[in-house]
């Protein structure tokens, strides 16, 4: 390569770099230099003593000044004393007091129906929405719904009773739920089960089922069957051979009825759950219920329940009811006809 033109370019590049320098440092002045028209800072610091020896300044007693100096740009420069304390701007907000729900407004008519019923009236409201403790309350009747529908009466109880137990055509609970017909027919083992174990041609028989409630039967069954029994006794009344009926329908006394030949059959069953009890029974009461009796001919003490009619009480009307029947021949729309 041509010396001479070796030499030219690293003379241009040594100039170049000297007028970079030159640039920057003139740049570096203009930064570093205050000019006289600058204003002071918008925070101004106080130096600490280097020598951890000394001692501290104190800014508040040998000056008036402020540790931190504030401009105010929108006015003329105001500096904020140090001095300021709490009370000069004394506090206006009102004490804090608990919290309390709105009075509730209820008129004096939904008032006397609340002391007459379980269901949910004036129970208020939160904007749009239930209540919190209304919706709990509803969330837990619900299961409690659900569980006596699902549930089963217990061999305990049963024993107790000392009744034994059939089937109906129904084979599990969702089919029960499903096919109500079924639950009116009974199995050919119950059928052969009742013919060989309970009295025929019996005065009342007395028939439990769980239904569609295992915990109304739980609850009040027991007082109710021996109040029962022991109003027919009073009455000399005689009683057929009692026992349970797992997953029946109200409509099985009639079969029942045919097998037997009873002259009143009372059907102690669970009844459909709601949302206020899901423990309550009925007493179904028919007079020589036979295939083909019609709804009409029915009668029912229902809403058995600590809730509604004691159990105990029930069971002795009830006995009433039967000498009732017995003495008129008729039940449903027939007795009412015969002692009108």
């Amino acid at each position: 390569m041509n010396e001479q033109l070796v030499s030219m370019i690293t003379q241009l590049v040594m100039e170049k770099m000297k007028m970079s320098n030159d640039t920057s440092n003139n740049l570096s002045e203009e930064i570093t230099t205050p000019t006289v028209e600058q204003r002071e800072p918008l925070i101004k610091f106080y130096e600490t003593a280097v020598n951890h020896s000394e001692a501290l300044p104190n800014p508040i007693a040998t000056s008036d000044q402020p540790l931190i100096k504030l401009y105010n740009h929108a006015s003329s420069t105001q500096e904020y004393s140090h001095s300021a304390t709490i009370e000069d701007h004394p506090s206006t907000a009102e004490p804090a007091k608990a919290f309390q729900f709105e009075a509730e407004t209820i008129s004096e008519s939904v008032q006397a129906a609340k002391k007459h019923t379980p269901a949910r009236i004036g129970v208020g409201r939160a904007g749009t929405r239930p209540k919190t403790k209304t919706w709990l309350k509803f969330r837990l009747d619900h299961a409690a719904a659900v569980d006596a529908v699902y549930g089963e009466v217990t061999e305990e109880l049963l024993q107790k009773l000392n009744v034994f137990q059939v089937t109906t055509r129904v084979t599990d609970k969702e089919e029960y739920i499903t096919r109500p017909d079924l639950g009116r027919r009974l199995s050919d083992e119950a059928k052969a089960l009742i013919q060989s174990s309970c009295k025929a041609r019996p005065t009342v028989q007395i028939i439990i089922s769980n239904g569609l409630s295992a915990s109304a039967i739980e609850e009040n069954v027991q007082d109710v069957y021996l109040a029962l029994q022991q109003s027919l006794s009073n009455l000399n009344i005689e009683i057929g051979t009692t026992f349970y009926i797992d997953k029946g329908r109200v409509a099985l006394m009639d079969e029942i009825g045919e097998l037997l030949q009873a002259e009143v059959i009372v059907y102690l069953i669970g009844e459909r759950p709601g949302l206020v009890s899901a423990e309550s029974m009925s007493a179904y009461l028919c007079y020589q219920p036979r295939m083909g009796t019609v709804e009409a001919d029915r009668m029912v003490i229902s809403n058995i329940h600590k809730g509604g009619i004691p159990p105990l009480e029930a069971g002795a009307y009830l006995g009433t009811v039967v000498q009732k029947i017995l003495q008129y021949k008729a039940s449903g729309v027939n007795l009412v006809a015969k002692e009108g």
